[in-house]
């Protein structure tokens, strides 16, 4: 008997299999072994290297239809990545060709209508595999990019998420089909039940496959990317920092800087040259040559410069 509840970390994980044997198929996509004994949801997860917060937010949320948070930053999304990554595995190299052969030894070969049904099955499974394994050498790439702190310009998760459609429309035309006009007699009949009851436990399968894909791994995503454009950012900012450090601050005579931290401090030109004990047409020609070599011309632009590189506190700045 299948129950719905919240499951939680301390929950030991065969009572989990006990409520619900799917969670067996989601078990081997994320890489646990079964042999786990009286082990805990967590001890489960962490002697298997899974990270227990998204093992279970897929769990509670494909299984039990748990409502998740669509900003969730505690999500791994290599974990997620492996689960994807191992659950396309599962269906293509086992399931299809699993049912595939059901279908075979429950149907009569001279029937006509038969055979029109392995031809619409193998129509499916072709769509299956297009749309995999586009994931798989398009969108799973791009998320290692992401965990590598590497950000893409020309793919983004939206493109991914605009063409991500369904595609158990036909494995459900299938069995309708099947049901309704493929008669058998009795020991082809008992196969074939037995080969639709595969396809309607798959047909959920990939429901809730599709579910994880856009309303866990998408948004964890977009949270990737975010964070990895937000630190590529940062670092642009930083290489800009050093370059204008090695590029101008060297360049800049001691007295020039001096100049830039008066002008910073608000003083005007007679000011500074008291200041600093020049003359003002001194003082104007300082200016201009650091105008030139920084290629910065107002005051606010020579604040944020001192700022940056030290020569000022920005405490101390009347902004």
């Amino acid at each position: 008997m299948k129950e719905q509840k919240i499951y939680e970390a301390e929950d030991k994980m065969i009572s989990l299999i006990g409520d619900n044997y799917n969670l067996l198929q989601a078990l081997g996509s994320f890489g646990i072994s079964l042999g786990f004994g009286d082990k805990t949801v967590r001890e489960t997860c962490e002697s298997n290297n899974v990270d227990t917060h998204t093992f279970l937010t897929v769990v509670n949320y494909a299984i039990n239809g748990i409502e998740v948070t669509e900003n969730d930053e505690h999500i791994s999304v290599s974990s997620l990545l492996q689960y994807l990554d191992a659950s396309h595995a599962y269906f293509i190299d086992f399931q299809l060709p699993y049912i595939r052969r059901e279908l075979e030894e429950s149907l009569v070969e001279d029937n006509s209508l038969a055979q029109l049904i392995m031809k619409l099955y193998d129509e499916y499974a072709c769509e299956i595999r297009r749309h995999m394994f586009y994931e798989q050498q398009t969108l799973f790439p791009y998320v290692k990019t992401l965990l590598n702190g590497q950000p893409a310009s020309d793919y983004n998760v939206e493109t991914f998420s605009k063409h991500h459609d369904a595609v158990d429309q036909q494995l459900h035309e299938l069995k309708i089909l099947i049901i309704k006009y493929l008669p058998q007699d009795g020991q082809h009949n008992n196969q074939l039940t037995a080969a639709l009851h595969d396809i309607y436990e798959n047909e959920v399968w990939l429901h809730q496959h599709a579910m994880v894909e856009d309303h866990i791994f998408v948004p964890a995503i977009r949270n990737l990317e975010h964070l990895v454009k937000h630190g590529d950012v940062t670092r642009n900012i930083s290489k800009m920092v050093a370059k204008g450090e090695t590029q101008h601050a060297e360049t800049l005579s001691d007295r020039e800087k001096d100049v830039i931290i008066a002008l910073v401090q608000g003083m005007a030109n007679k000011e500074i040259a008291d200041h600093l004990g020049i003359s003002i047409n001194t003082v104007i020609t300082h200016r201009r040559n650091i105008a030139r070599k920084l290629q910065i011309h107002s005051p606010a632009g020579l604040t944020i410069y001192a700022i940056v590189n030290g020569l000022v506190d920005i405490n101390a700045v009347k902004l």
